[in-house]
């Protein structure tokens, strides 16, 4: 797809609606954020739409758009659908999924994780790069128009390049990606109190949610050089969970030396979900996708188990030699 059929398309459309994946992150709530500020700046109408509630500490970034949970009984009438930082209709959740597989309109996809289905009239992916804001960020510069980029803007697009790349540690950022950090900062932007926004808003009970995690339910397999970490709903209700309390916990494990996997699983009320991070020359998503209904980044994939903890802690254990 060339700039120009792209940017006949959104000239063309007024009313834009924004998805993104079920269980957004950083990088999906900072996408729409960038998107829908892109859209003000282009005189656009707009809706995000998410098949979840975000996370809390992601919610004060969206003060001031227009933004909704899914309503599966509600008619949306728009003349773009935008599907950012996913690349599957399944990756909105089962409410939400049909909806987005068969929406009429025509459908533009912006993503960077690898084997995009073809549910979208336009796709733009980029597999190579370290967020889907990354990508939005070179969408802009390739149709001309980094002019748009405000701060409002800015601060969507370093949410998701701070969060996807883990603080710009990630074997994905790269030079492209420091000199888009270079011009966010240029326009104003003040990347600590995003930092802040997202890493210094601890609660006591998650900051004891992840003690305790770390301290009783971590078990490691030296011999595979690598950490698997589980709660359950009672221990999750125990330490008053709220959405977003575990993000990132899958990292520690990685942090240990000598040790290059890990898997952090949680209960919830369908099944039990799993996170899979790796370094190196350790890959996860392939595992993740053939044994667990998953996949995801090389070095970063999520899964998911219909059953018990138990059940899926004895089936993780049982495949540990391929992974």
């Amino acid at each position: 797809m060339t700039p120009n059929a792209l940017l006949s398309t959104l000239q063309s459309q007024q009313n834009w609606l924004i998805t993104t994946h079920k269980g957004p992150d950083g990088d999906a709530v900072g996408s729409v954020i960038a998107w829908a500020a892109y859209a003000q700046a282009c005189g656009k109408d707009y809706l995000i739409v998410f098949p979840d509630q975000p996370a809390a500490y992601l919610c004060p970034f969206l003060e001031g758009y227009q933004w909704e949970v899914f309503q599966a009984d509600k008619h949306y009438a728009f003349d773009l659908l935008f599907a950012l930082d996913y690349n599957a209709p399944s990756r909105v959740g089962q409410e939400m999924s049909g909806f987005v597989a068969n929406y009429p309109a025509t459908k533009v996809m912006l993503d960077h994780h690898p084997g995009p289905e073809a549910f979208c009239e336009l796709t733009i992916s980029h597999p190579k790069a370290c967020s889907t804001t990354e990508v939005i960020y070179k969408t802009i510069e390739e149709l001309g128009q980094l002019s748009l980029i405000n701060l409002a803007m800015a601060k969507g697009l370093y949410l998701g390049l701070l969060t996807d790349t883990g603080s710009f540690r990630f074997p994905s950022v790269s030079a492209y990606t420091h000199q888009m950090a270079a011009h966010l900062l240029s326009l104003g932007l003040a990347h600590h109190e995003i930092h802040e926004a997202v890493y210094d808003v601890n609660s006591v009970t998650r900051l004891q949610l992840r003690g305790y995690a770390i301290a009783e339910k971590l078990q490691l397999h030296p011999a595979h050089r690598l950490g698997i970490m589980s709660l359950s709903k009672e221990e999750l209700k125990r330490f008053a969970y709220q959405k977003g309390d575990t993000e990132g916990l899958v990292n520690v494990i990685l942090s240990i030396e000598g040790y290059d996997a890990g898997v952090f699983m949680m209960e919830t009320e369908e099944g039990v979900k799993f996170s899979f991070r790796s370094k190196g020359q350790r890959f996860v998503n392939a595992f993740a996708q053939a044994h667990f209904n998953g996949g995801g980044h090389q070095y970063a994939a999520g899964g998911f188990y219909e059953g018990t903890l138990s059940a899926a802690l004895a089936k993780l254990e049982s495949l540990i030699d391929q992974l």
